[in-house]
């Protein structure tokens, strides 16, 4: 008798998790494995946010369940946020959904809006988890090529038009992991038109929308007009924040969609511990100064590793947001040969392009999330390292 289901028999290996085995075999043989291939960071999370928390257990209140859709000072803390980032303008009671962690959110709306069978138009290189997404929800993924030579922007002419008619729901993540590319309003006003134009919900995954550098503000789909008729957007504090272990985020924009997922996941699950959600809210009402100083860190650090490795060859376009560098791979290479040979003979790992999707080919994704030391270490042993032209 099987006791696992078709749909996870069939889903693919997690790269990521088949990378951590291999370091944990290696660090067991004495190795010094330097991780750049998760993307957690690895900042604290501020002060402020942990007192909070820490004064928020102490109420036996705040113990019990939280409401299936999070706690009203969350959800008006979201729409606090939206109104000053953005000047979007959200009704926190039908139009913000707290989340358990975007990861979280992303699947579960795929759940939420679309058949077996249905057709869902995902980024390809993309966050992978939109693919496995579709897959257990029984669905169809369809690519949507994003080239280094366009800056990784959507081509939806590259769309044919029987998936365009057919496809009910597309994702678009900006700034992007993993190619750290960035959208502007007129890519945001592109991606309404279309999916108004096929009848299509779009999903935009804003994950790293304040990780950013230089003059670079990351804008917000929602700020297209009328956007929310066909439109929701993913946030997350875990990048922003430093909270990646505390999973909370959140889901903005079309009434009838967020509706349909919070009823699904009060099936599935009963919020955020309600703590967490008053210490996230005091984070989204903050003056982000704390953010800011995480973006000069994470920036340091980009500059430092991205001179070098264009000093050893590597081709890399500077990122103007997120935590991650997209690193052109050596000629004689594939993006799999490449991290396995990083990792084997310097110890450092990355992740293969591959793992975003065929367009992620040649490419490798190199977090951000070491200290300025360590990136010390990983530069010198890129100048050590020997591989083949």
């Amino acid at each position: 008798m099987a006791f696992i289901s078709d749909k996870v028999e069939s889903l693919p290996p997690y790269l990521f998790s088949e990378f951590q085995k291999k370091k944990k075999q290696l660090i067991s043989n004495g190795v010094d494995c330097i991780d750049l291939g998760i993307g957690a960071p690895d900042l604290p999370t501020p002060d402020f946010v942990c007192q909070i928390l820490m004064e928020e257990v102490k109420h036996s209140a705040n113990h019990r369940y939280s409401t299936y859709s999070g706690l009203l000072e969350f959800k008006q803390a979201v729409a606090h946020f939206y109104k000053q980032q953005y000047g979007v303008i959200l009704n926190p009671e039908t139009e913000v959904l707290a989340l358990i962690g975007s990861k979280e959110g992303i699947a579960n709306l795929i759940q939420a809006v679309i058949n077996p069978d249905d057709k869902v138009i995902v980024p390809d290189p993309g966050y992978p988890v939109y693919r496995t997404g579709v897959h257990l929800a029984g669905g169809e993924s369809i690519s949507l090529p994003l080239d280094h030579d366009n800056n990784y922007t959507p081509m939806f002419h590259r769309l044919s038009a029987a998936d365009a008619h057919q496809a009910k729901l597309m994702f678009l993540n900006y700034p992007s992991n993993p190619t750290a590319a960035v959208a502007d309003m007129s890519t945001y006003l592109e991606a309404i038109t279309f999916c108004r134009d096929h009848g299509i919900i779009l999903a935009n995954d804003a994950a790293y929308d304040l990780v950013t550098f230089e003059d670079y503000q990351s804008p917000s789909v929602l700020q297209i007009p009328d956007a929310k008729d066909y439109a929701v957007e993913l946030g997350s504090l875990s990048k922003s924040f430093n909270m990646t272990g505390w999973r909370i985020g959140y889901i903005v924009g079309n009434q009838e969609i967020i509706q349909s997922l919070a009823t699904l996941k009060s099936n599935i699950d009963t919020c955020q511990f309600i703590p967490i959600q008053k210490a996230a809210a005091a984070a989204l009402t903050s003056d982000l100064s704390c953010v800011q100083a995480n973006n000069a860190v994470y920036k340091q650090r980009m500059e430092k590793l991205y001179a070098a490795l264009t000093k050893v060859g590597l081709k890399v376009r500077k990122p103007r947001g997120t935590i991650f560098i997209w690193a052109e791979v050596p000629k004689g290479y594939n993006s799999m040969s490449f991290a396995n040979q990083l990792l084997d003979e310097a110890g450092l790992i990355v992740t293969p392009g591959i793992a975003f999707g065929a367009n992620g080919e040649g490419f490798i994704r190199i977090s951000l999330s070491v200290s300025s030391e360590r990136l010390d270490e990983v530069i010198h042993r890129l100048h050590q390292f020997d591989w083949k032209e």
